[in-house]
């Protein structure tokens, strides 16, 4: 905390005088994610897997056999952040790849943001089987969402705590970082600059979501506000909202509703296109 505030007490004097250097100071610091160790849980779920390397240097854990499944953790993720939710889709028959997002585990780059994200899920799937499922936690969610306005094809996608708005995002981290105003505006535009889009066009009301879908938030999520869901369920016609009184923004992944929710979703898929075979 001391530290926070040492941070906004130099933005708020440097950012009237110097806005452009404060605001690449924090460009830096937003896409720049920090190595975070795993937990004791996800151990055994690591030992099971088969890493990969994609043609482009990403990495990628894999698990079982069947239709596939791509998975996208968030900002400083991981793959095995899924556990209770990879070892179900593997029980019930599927192949579970889950990548290392870019400047992410063993994955290449030093910094992310949500389109390099989106990019590397076009890569991965250029390499894999037809989808039968895209899910994605938070940024990874937001970047799913995406990546399929940029191409990616999937019979159905999942969205756990993801935000509706990055400019909302950019806007978020500026004002807790303390920005004043000029410095948050250069902060946005540089932002826009790196990623090659403007911000306000990753917003998922300008999307295109035409596939079945699942969208699930915690009401207790401290991270990214409960209403972004239903901003992002307004914008989906096929989608079903799954809220959750609690889970936050992370233990929301282990919530027995949610594996219950997104196998379902996969079952109810599968049973379509047997259907209309």
């Amino acid at each position: 905390m001391n530290t926070l505030k040492w941070v906004r007490g130099v933005n708020g004097t440097l950012g009237w005088i110097a806005p452009k250097r404060v605001a690449s100071k924090m460009r830096l610091a937003f896409m720049t994610p920090r190595a975070l160790p795993l937990r004791d849980w996800e151990l055994p779920l690591l030992a099971s897997s088969e890493r990969i390397t994609l043609r482009f240097g990403l990495s990628a854990l894999r698990w079982g056999q069947g239709p596939a499944v791509l998975l996208m953790h968030g900002w400083e993720g991981r793959p095995t952040q899924f556990a209770a939710l990879i070892t179900a889709l593997v029980e019930a028959g599927y192949t579970v790849v889950a990548l290392d997002g870019p400047a992410h585990g063993r994955s290449p780059g030093r910094e992310a943001n949500v389109v390099l994200f989106a990019r590397a899920m076009l890569e991965a799937a250029a390499e894999l089987p037809p989808l039968q499922a895209v899910i994605g936690h938070s940024m990874g969610g937001a970047s799913a969402m995406l990546a399929v306005q940029l191409g990616l094809r999937t019979e159905t996608l999942v969205s756990i705590a993801a935000p509706a708005r990055i400019l909302g995002v950019l806007r978020g981290f500026a004002r807790y970082v303390g920005m004043p105003p000029r410095a948050r505006s250069a902060f946005i535009r540089q932002v826009e600059q790196d990623v090659g889009m403007r911000a306000a066009t990753l917003d998922v009301a300008h999307y295109q979501l035409d596939m079945p879908g699942l969208i699930v938030h915690a009401e207790d999520d401290t991270f990214v506000s409960v209403k972004e869901s239903q901003l992002i369920h307004e914008s989906w016609f096929d989608s079903r909202l799954l809220r959750l009184e609690s889970g936050g923004h992370q233990r929301v992944l282990a919530d027995p509703r949610v594996v219950d929710g997104v196998l379902s979703l996969l079952a109810g898929r599968s049973l379509q296109a047997r259907q209309s075979a």
